[in-house]
């Protein structure tokens, strides 16, 4: 089987015995890396992480297409700038799109104003005092500010959504009523502090969800049969 480089050596024998790392592997081993999470700029990351709420990612691709042929995503002031009709017009094919252009332009905002739209300045922030500043902005929950830290600043934050809820819950890992930040810790208590491989891990979840994981899942096909 072929390890993922950033559980060889000395980190895969001092967790070698984890649960959750058996299941990264398998994962690793039939999906290989996922290359997660698109785009050309941590801006257009962060931007991406607010659209993908409530929709699938191919409505998100549509709505970045539209922005980026009107150069909407080239700094923060520039989507800022951007007239609240127009840059829901732009963003339409991701849903709620009146919602969120107000929430774009709220994290623009929040970008411009604490940072000067430097995402240089924001990076150099520490993780906690810059996880509290995301999650005061109107419309971002801890999904997606998480999304923004670990996929656009490199943070070791480990994301948590629907299907990481589903899949771990029915193999009995975690309770289905637990709250996000209960099952945030389980994972970074179990896992190396390491953002690369916090964002594979995820990528993997969301791909074994979207494919066979479903709410009809198909057990019998799944890479993680047999886990326990």
């Amino acid at each position: 089987m072929t390890i993922h480089p950033y559980l060889r050596g000395s980190i895969l024998q001092k967790i070698s015995n984890s649960i959750f790392i058996d299941i990264y592997k398998r994962l690793y081993k039939v999906y290989g890396r996922q290359h997660w999470w698109p785009g050309d700029t941590r801006f257009e990351m962060m931007v991406g992480a607010i659209l993908t709420q409530n929709t699938s990612w191919s409505n998100v691709e549509k709505a970045i297409r539209n922005l980026k042929k009107e150069n909407a995503l080239s700094s923060a002031e520039k989507l800022l700038r951007t007239n609240g009709r127009t840059l829901a017009r732009l963003i339409r094919p991701s849903g709620y799109y009146n919602v969120k252009s107000k929430r774009l332009r709220d994290f623009a905002g929040f970008l411009v104003a604490r940072y000067g739209g430097d995402l240089n300045m924001m990076s150099r922030r520490e993780t906690g005092e810059l996880r509290e500043e995301l999650l005061d902005v109107k419309g971002v929950g801890p999904e997606t500010c998480d999304s923004m830290l670990l996929y656009a600043l490199n943070r070791p934050v480990f994301v948590v959504d629907a299907y990481t809820r589903r899949i771990f819950s029915r193999h009995k890992l975690i309770d289905g009523n637990a709250g996000y930040h209960d099952i945030q810790r389980l994972f970074m208590v179990n896992l190396p502090a390491d953002h690369r491989l916090y964002n594979e891990y995820h990528a993997l979840i969301v791909r074994l969800g979207k494919e066979l994981c479903r709410k009809n899942p198909s057990c019998e096909r799944c890479p993680l049969n047999r886990l326990i």
